[in-house]
């Protein structure tokens, strides 16, 4: 008798061909054009799992190696199954569990516990010997702009750098905010490249450690510094010049978009400008991948433009320019997968094999998201006065080709020490 799981395969594959085989046989879905995935699983439960609850258990069931590739990967598995529909076949478990989650995370999002400082650890302070086995040299954690296409990653996330210090209009001698600052690199950038002071706050204890040792080998402490600090806790009576925030605005959660943005206009000088960078899905979601929320990013939320924009409004910020960067990130995680399995045996030995497989699941369905869901890259540019910047977009690309001279001549940056 077909396990449950390949009854819903035979509902879903019609385009491709997916090869099942295990304990119970094996079986061929899909009309054999296009892509081509075949996997084993080790136990006949294992099919019955993900069936029950293939938001979770897909990724934990390979997580466990319980479920095996003979052709294909992850992310070519993934790929098969988002290339077909999946209108037609939700179960009544699979409807009764998406309640269950609504529901949660209605009382979650609904709870005032600031929580923002255990979420963050659970991510950012994993081992920096980790995301030092897949990021670029200057350690960006978030979008490359692979503008012109081809280049390597590390000269996406350079072209990054550099189309955000053009729209932030950066001049020598200011004040700049950045909020999540990572392990140091934009803040580094902006120093080096405006001229500007730069305080960066982060609630990674281990950023925190590498960033600040960065910045003191490049002999820029005295011009960028790093804190421990919750944006909420930011002194209404410290206002800075410029405000930057890139791949943070995703762990804010959906009930503090408002908290935040009234934060930014708080400390924003009266002739400030911010750019923000972020993640931004299609439409609102009903609640996290399971996956996500379990073992990635506890707490975190994607935001569709239709959530940010009334806080933004709330908040007094005018909004004078959003850019939308469709695939760049998909561009990004393919590189940042392909060198995580690259050195996959020695992530393996900073921690184990389960845990290299989850990290390739969230960088397989992360890329996912770019390529088959309509997620994207937002950046968005706000003032608190409506001719703060200019009124066309000229200047941004005046300034990056100002910005290339710089990044020419620019010293090498130095390896991060462990």
């Amino acid at each position: 008798m077909a396990s449950s799981l390949r009854r819903l395969l035979a509902k879903i594959i019609k385009k491709g061909r997916l090869t099942v085989s295990g304990p119970a046989g094996s079986q061929v879905f899909g009309d054999g054009g296009g892509r081509t995935v075949a996997i084993r699983f080790i136990d006949t439960e294992a099919e019955e799992e993900i069936a029950s609850d293939p938001q979770l258990k897909l990724a934990e069931v390979y997580m466990d190696g319980r479920l095996l590739f003979e052709e294909g990967d992850i992310y070519e598995l993934l790929a098969i199954v988002k290339d077909n529909t999946l209108s037609e076949v939700l179960t009544p478990g699979m409807i009764w569990r998406g309640l269950l989650r609504i529901a949660g995370a209605r009382i979650r999002h609904g709870v005032p516990i600031n929580r923002n400082q255990r979420n963050v650890a659970h991510h950012y302070d994993l081992s920096a010997k980790l995301f030092n086995l897949f990021l670029d040299e200057d350690w960006q954690y978030s979008c490359g702009y692979f503008n012109p296409t081809g280049i390597s990653l590390y000269e996406a996330q350079v072209a990054k750098k550099r189309h955000i210090a053009a729209k932030l209009l950066a001049e020598p001698g200011q004040k700049v905010l950045e909020i999540g600052s990572g392990w140091g690199g934009m803040a580094m950038y902006l120093a080096e490249s405006s001229g500007v002071d730069v305080t960066g706050i982060t609630l990674s204890q281990e950023q925190l450690r590498v960033s600040r040792d960065r910045a003191r080998k490049r002999g820029l402490s005295d011009r960028v510094r790093f804190e421990l600090q919750d944006y909420y806790y930011l002194s209404p009576g410290t206002k800075y010049d410029r405000i930057v925030s890139v791949g943070m605005f995703e762990h804010v959660g959906r009930l503090n978009f408002g908290r935040y943005f009234r934060k930014a206009f708080e400390v924003l000088d009266e002739d400030g400008v911010m750019v923000l960078h972020s993640i931004g899905q299609p439409y609102p979601a009903r609640y996290n991948s399971p996956f996500i929320e379990k073992y990635i990013f506890p707490g975190g939320y994607i935001p569709s433009l239709a959530e940010v924009m009334p806080a933004v409004e709330r908040s007094g910020l005018l909004v004078s320019d959003i850019e939308i960067l469709p695939m760049h990130y998909a561009h990004t995680l393919r590189h940042w997968r392909e060198r995580f399995l690259a050195r996959r045996e020695e992530a393996a030995s900073i921690y184990d094999e389960r845990f290299v497989r989850m990290w390739e699941f969230y960088l397989a369905g992360s890329e996912m998201a770019f390529t088959h869901e309509n997620f994207f890259i937002f950046q968005m540019q706000l003032t608190r006065k409506r001719m703060t910047v200019p009124d066309n977009r000229d200047y941004i690309a005046e300034r990056e080709e100002r910005l290339k001279s710089f990044d020419a001549t620019r010293p090498p940056l130095e390896p991060v020490t462990f």
